[in-house]
């Protein structure tokens, strides 16, 4: 029989290493998830299948604050698996502006600040997929040049040409959604404009 001394082994350095990368990360990418998916069990799944992939490839995960930029590349392509076998992008989008307009309206008495955020979410949904992810890993993670191109896998220059394309495609989208929520002049008896 063995000993209890035996029994007691210390955690292995691999286990340690990624309970350590999964301590250091796990709110990071979760949020990054929640942030990407209607249903927080969507978001959960992500996570989940993110560390497992790894735990499997731990090896391959870089250390310190570079672990993150790796388990952000990860799971972005895990969702972009999620997304292309559900087939949720269009409903996402919608549920997105529903709930926004819903919490806005509830939450403000000023309509103009709804109306502003919604103006904000619908040109934000109009743009392309690519457009809306390197947006949102500068908005919402407040990650940096050099970041996003590790998570990209791409160059800085690459990421700062298309986030100039891409911040200047969400204005034109903004524009837009702004006019067609102006309203139209109306007449007045006399052939004036109101």
């Amino acid at each position: 029989m063995p000993s209890p001394l035996e029994d007691s082994h210390p955690p292995d350095d691999r286990r340690r290493r990624f309970e350590d990368i999964y301590a250091a990360n796990r709110v990071p990418i979760l949020g990054y998830a929640l942030r990407r998916t209607a249903d927080p069990q969507d978001a959960a799944d992500v996570l989940a299948e993110t560390f497992l992939t790894a735990w499997r490839r731990l090896d391959d995960v870089p250390s310190g604050a570079q672990a993150r930029l790796w388990l952000y590349g990860v799971a972005r392509r895990i969702l972009a698996n999620h997304h292309r076998g559900e087939r949720r992008r269009s409903a996402l989008a919608a549920d997105l502006g529903s709930l926004l307009r819903t919490d806005l309206a509830g939450a403000t008495a000023a309509e103009g600040v709804a109306g502003d955020l919604a103006d904000v979410a619908a040109a934000f949904r109009s743009l392309p997929e690519p457009d809306r992810e390197l947006l949102s890993l500068v908005g919402w993670e407040g990650l940096d040049h050099g970041e996003i191109a590790t998570v990209l896998g791409c160059s800085r220059n690459a990421v700062r040409i298309r986030l100039h394309r891409a911040r200047r495609r969400f204005a034109r989208a903004l524009e837009r959604t702004e006019a067609d929520a102006r309203p139209l002049p109306t007449a007045v008896p006399n052939g004036e404009r109101a």
